[in-house]
């Protein structure tokens, strides 16, 4: 580093503890690991840090992450332009915590207050990016995924709030959590990220997705990533482990290319 640089510039270097690289085919520049607030508001999870990136969901754990990643900012005094948040929107999150365990889309769709707050219609989407907004405390979502495919709305009306949200200034880029490729045949944004369930027991992805992605420029991770239920393969895999004396683990993650 150039001895002339100003002490707080060099105060910045030092504490960029991360490798960033390019997200998808974009030009937004994210953390390497990114870090995942899944489980934060378990009582077993605490915060002991704030990395540059946060990648949390509207429903982890029923609204609590995105509380908990919006109070931090708040306290530790990080503005929004050095931070990227990424969160999810697909399921619906009550507005009372005791309410917040129901998850089945059936019960949700019998109450007035919550029958427009789920899945991926143009309001549930508007509705649960605003109230993504008050959870974490800001006004902007730099990415913004969508959690699942929505087999009951139209592909183009969703594909379609997403773009005007984007266009609004609410959100930045988007991403999906399974999905399909052929949404990216419409007009309007694109995706520049993929966490599709993809695993050593789950290969679906290899028929479209995987391809997609690879054609597209568009950055996939391997979403539950680990081995799960499937004896055999599981046998497997403990063998070839074994025999190599590494982790089980690596053995489940190094078939991927």
């Amino acid at each position: 580093m150039a001895s002339g640089l100003p002490a707080a510039f060099k105060k910045s270097v030092a504490n960029s503890r991360w490798e960033y690289r390019r997200l998808g085919n974009s030009g937004l520049k994210v953390s390497v690991p990114i870090f995942g607030c899944m489980n934060f508001g378990y009582p077993t999870s605490l915060l002991y840090s704030i990395p540059e990136e946060q990648d949390t969901a509207n429903r982890y754990p029923k609204g609590a992450s995105e509380v908990i990643v919006g109070k931090a900012l708040k306290k530790y005094g990080i503005p929004s332009e050095k931070v990227i948040i990424m969160t999810k929107c697909f399921w619906c999150v009550g507005e009372q915590y005791e309410i917040r365990h129901i998850f089945n889309h059936e019960e949700f769709e019998a109450s007035k207050d919550y029958v427009n707050q789920f899945h991926l219609s143009r309001t549930a989407i508007f509705n649960q990016v605003n109230a993504s907004f008050k959870r974490l405390n800001t006004d902007c979502i730099d990415v913004l995924h969508i959690h699942r495919f929505d087999y009951d709305t139209p592909l183009e009306e969703t594909m379609k709030a997403l773009h005007d949200l984007a266009e609004s200034g609410k959100v930045r880029y988007i991403g999906a959590s399974s999905m399909w490729a052929c949404a990216d045949k419409l007009p309007g944004i694109k995706f520049i990220s993929m966490q599709n369930k993809y695993n050593l027991l789950y290969r679906e992805e290899e028929r479209e997705v995987n391809r997609f992605c690879n054609d597209t420029g568009v950055w996939p991770d391997p979403s539950h990533g680990t081995v799960e239920s499937d004896t055999i393969i599981i046998k497997r895999v403990q063998t070839v482990a074994k025999k190599h004396n590494w982790n089980m683990t690596h053995v489940a993650l190094a078939w991927m290319d």
